[in-house]
């Protein structure tokens, strides 16, 4: 953070994930080590050789939004219009009360509506184009989660869509940050969203080899940094965060559960899908980020890694944190929240977003689960299969995404 800046911090959160729709919920099965990953249910997965997803299994668009609006929305929208409503109430944010001018909404989205893209295209082939739906194109694209947020809420303010694929929801974080650091909104709704759980993705993931093929047993298939991962599970959710001025904050009274610090991102400029394989890409986002909010690698309590449970990922995040921390990465802990939810791509970000705050603000870090076979090149401290009890005042959190597109936040406990 530059001095003189506003500082940004986090008064809310809410999320959709495929272990509970209340923050509550979520962060107890995560520090429970239990696993949001099963049968892929959401599309008929029996001619690909990955057949298991993260899924939002429960979720009801109507228990947050009007039957008539979310009938127009495509599933990623209806999360993320879901996550700010529990991020609002979470923050006791009075929309009333503030000016709506300066509140503005920045989420990540790595696709925008593939399940809607799909069966719009499959009217088209069978029953002529005429037969689209009217909402089609609105429901699709990528923006439209932030602008459905926006719309519902009557947020008039900065508002954007950060579409860098698995870095997404990250970047969509940091981005609201500069944003109110910069003072061009008092309050911004950030975080990430996804739900493309479908034969086109699933198809187009398979045939790149992507994807686990544990289909046995599902909840072990997600793996990071183990020496039997065979990629990632894919999975969906949304989470918000109410992030605001500090200024702001005090004014109206809120609950303040966390600060964010410093943000960095960079580009791998290597591989379309690959990362950079030496890690170097990754290296500085982590070091722009840290270097951002004025501290050191040392100064660094936790990581929370992008770990997709990839062979590829797993290894260079681990020879990224090596170049970064120096001899400290034996010492600091780095945990997966993939390991349990699967990998939510634009959406992972934001969801991992709120395992941060939740690990300053309760001295626990979650697991990295399914860690059974050590791997010689992934030899860092994963905090493998239970929690952990510690203090926690600062934490790096990593997102990489095709492209070699590459963000990391920097959170910390609030200090005055």
């Amino acid at each position: 953070m530059k001095n003189g800046a506003a500082r940004a911090v986090i008064t809310g959160m809410g999320a959709m994930t495929p272990l509970g729709e209340s923050i509550e919920e979520y962060w107890d099965n995560l520090i429970s080590g239990r696993s949001g990953i099963g049968p892929m249910t959401l599309c008929d997965p029996s001619q690909f050789p990955s057949r298991i997803s993260g899924e939002v299994s429960g979720f009801d668009p109507g228990d947050y939004i009007d039957r008539r609006e979310h009938r127009r929305m495509a599933r990623f929208s209806q999360m993320a219009v879901a996550a700010a409503a529990v991020a609002i109430e979470d923050a006791a944010l009075d929309l009333s009360k503030q000016d709506t001018d300066r509140i503005g909404v920045v989420m990540g989205n790595g696709n925008g509506g593939f399940p809607t893209t799909e069966d719009n295209a499959r009217i088209l082939v069978r029953r002529g184009g005429m037969r689209m739906s009217p909402f089609f194109i609105p429901m699709i694209l990528p923006n439209m989660a932030a602008a459905n947020v926006s719309r519902i809420y009557g947020l008039r303010g900065y508002t954007s869509t950060v579409i860098t694929a698995c870095a997404a929801g990250t970047q969509g974080i940091g981005e609201a940050a500069v944003a109110i650091q910069r003072g061009v909104a008092d309050v911004i709704l950030a975080g990430g969203c996804e739900a493309g759980i479908s034969q086109l993705g699933l198809g187009g993931f398979n045939v790149i080899k992507a994807l686990s093929r544990q289909n046995q047993d599902p909840q072990k298939a997600s793996r990071p940094f183990d020496a039997n991962r065979d990629g990632f599970v894919p999975a969906e959710g949304a989470a918000v965060l109410v992030m605001e001025s500090l200024e702001n904050a005090i004014d109206r009274g809120a609950n303040i559960l966390a600060e964010v610090i410093g943000y960095g991102v960079s580009s791998d400029a290597f591989h379309s899908v690959q990362p950079d394989e030496d890690g170097s890409g990754a290296a500085r986002a982590m070091r722009w980020a840290i270097q951002d909010a004025g501290l050191t690698p040392a100064d660094i309590s936790y990581i929370n890694a992008h770990g997709t449970s990839t062979p590829k990922n797993d290894h260079v995040e681990t020879l990224a944190i090596k170049k970064v921390f120096g001899e400290r990465a034996y010492r600091v802990p780095i945990s997966s929240t993939k390991s349990m939810i699967g990998h939510a791509l634009g959406g992972a970000g934001g969801l991992e977003a709120v395992a941060c705050v939740k690990t300053i603000q309760s001295g626990v870090i979650h697991p990295t689960t399914n860690y059974e076979h050590p791997d010689p090149e992934c030899d860092l401290d994963y905090v493998p299969n239970e929690a952990r009890r510690a203090d926690v005042p600062t934490v790096l959190t990593n997102s990489f995404g095709f492209g070699g597109q590459n963000a990391c936040v920097v959170f910390s406990r609030f200090e005055e």
